[in-house]
């Protein structure tokens, strides 16, 4: 597979597509057993992916386990990813920050990280606090770079000026664009990498799901505005478009929607989950599909015409689990 660098300083270089594992754990309903995801993220490796993302909230470290486990033959071959919540109200951000950090590295079996993110943004600690500590880690070996969550290019500017960021991990699909506005031009400017989260809209644009599928169980597409069945039917222009290019291009829905990200910024590795392997070979492949210059301003200009309806927020996500 075609590899990128996210960062220019505590760089990392990654497959142009990385894994996001948290579904093997939570978040979209029932998935493989253990055995079935240890095989499956190696099955990912063996099919050039060498970018693994997880987090300490994903399965309540289950995840971590997880992962760790099933990347342990090739660890020092890939760039594992893991993220850390910082409680409010805390005044040891230091020490809350090692604490976490020792832990996810016991529960992932590692003694290192190669990129370690702020889950979500703490509005009671400067980012120059976090970034400060995350800079030490950098210079003892425990990480490698250091990244943020849903952050503002304020906080990205105010972090990066302390400890050089190495990536931005965000949502950004064609379904959820605001960060066009500040944060990925910010990103450009400082040579920071991003790394968006939920690439294909949460699987909406794979073109695989209708408004007549019923989701379960701790699948978050139950609280995520876009699959409510009027939005789902609101929103089928932008399906349809997809389904127009990639029948152009002999590619699929999921495939243009990524080419798209990658030719718009070079900087950006998406984290699509997968958890079959037919999946892995699409999204996987979405690598090795070009747009002409031509083909991506033609697909700018529709895209700009498509009203996008529904979102999909934390404040939502959070109702999940009153339901289960």
């Amino acid at each position: 597979m075609k590899t990128r660098v996210l960062g220019k300083q505590n760089a990392l270089t990654v497959s142009a597509v990385g894994l996001g594992c948290m579904g093997f754990s939570h978040g979209y309903g029932p998935g493989p057993d253990h055995a079935a995801s240890v095989q499956l993220i190696r099955t990912a490796f063996d099919l050039g992916c060498t970018f693994f993302d997880t987090a300490e909230s994903y399965g309540a470290g289950e995840n971590e386990k997880l992962v760790g486990e099933a990347v342990k033959p090739f660890r020092k071959d890939i760039v594992l990813a893991t993220k850390l919540h910082i409680p409010e109200g805390i005044t040891d951000v230091e020490g809350v920050i090692r604490q976490h950090l020792d832990d996810s590295l016991r529960r992932l079996g590692t003694d290192y990280v190669d990129l370690y993110y702020q889950h979500r943004m703490n509005k009671t600690i400067p980012p120059e606090e976090v970034a400060g500590v995350m800079g030490k880690l950098i210079e003892e070996g425990k990480i490698r770079g250091w990244g943020q969550s849903q952050s503002t290019e304020d906080e990205v500017r105010r972090a990066h000026a302390v400890t050089p960021i190495t990536a931005i991990q965000s949502e950004y699909s064609m379904m959820e664009r605001m960060f066009e506005k500040d944060v990925l031009p910010a990103c450009r400017e400082l040579g920071i990498g991003f790394v968006p989260f939920s690439p294909l809209g949460a699987g909406f644009l794979s073109g695989k799901y209708t408004s007549q599928d019923v989701y379960t169980g701790d699948d978050v597409r139950r609280v995520i505005t876009r699959f409510t069945k009027e939005n789902m039917d609101a929103n089928q222009p932008l399906l349809d478009l997809l389904h127009q290019f990639a029948d152009a291009k002999g590619a699929t829905p999921a495939q243009i929607s990524l080419a798209w990200m990658l030719h718009k910024w070079d900087f950006l590795v998406p984290i699509p989950g997968m958890r079959k392997v037919e999946r892995m070979k699409e999204n996987f492949g979405a690598a090795e599909v070009t747009l002409t210059e031509a083909e991506f301003e033609q697909l700018e200009t529709k895209l700009a015409k498509i009203p996008i309806h529904g979102n999909r927020t934390d404040e939502d996500i959070a109702k999940l689990k009153d339901m289960i």
